[in-house]
């Protein structure tokens, strides 16, 4: 259903510096990177889409967070929820919600929520039990 998702960022050393540590935790794979045209993209290994993609506005406009946009990542576990969110604060992300069960989605969705250093809101979750 979905080819990609591309995330609106203003300066890709530090977008990538702190998108490598998020997807390395969660044990997705760098699939490019260019610097020079300030975008670089991650998926799950062996499954070639969707990607991730963090880059500068195509049109050369400044980046702005949308309201009421979210990415959503994939956590095979709960611990891994909790080390990309520890990753993502640590690396100036900003709390959007701690990790924690939401059970008003379902009786196992366990997520974290936190704002990029662009102020993008990204979620990492599993739907597993523990």
């Amino acid at each position: 259903m979905i080819s990609h998702i591309f995330i609106g960022i203003t300066d890709h050393t530090r977008a990538h510096a702190f998108y490598s540590a998020i997807m390395d935790e969660l044990g997705y794979v760098l699939k490019f990177t260019e610097p020079e045209k300030s975008w670089s993209g991650w998926f799950e290994e062996g499954v070639p889409r969707p990607l991730v993609v963090i880059g500068k506005p195509f049109n050369g406009e400044a980046m702005s967070a949308g309201n009421g946009q979210m990415l959503a990542l994939l956590a095979k576990n709960r611990k891994l929820v909790d080390a990309a969110y520890a990753k993502a604060i640590a690396l100036g992300g900003r709390c959007e919600g701690a990790p924690g069960l939401r059970l008003h989605y379902h009786p196992n969705y366990y997520g974290a929520y936190f704002r990029d250093v662009d102020g993008n809101k990204i979620c990492v979750c599993c739907h597993e039990a523990e």
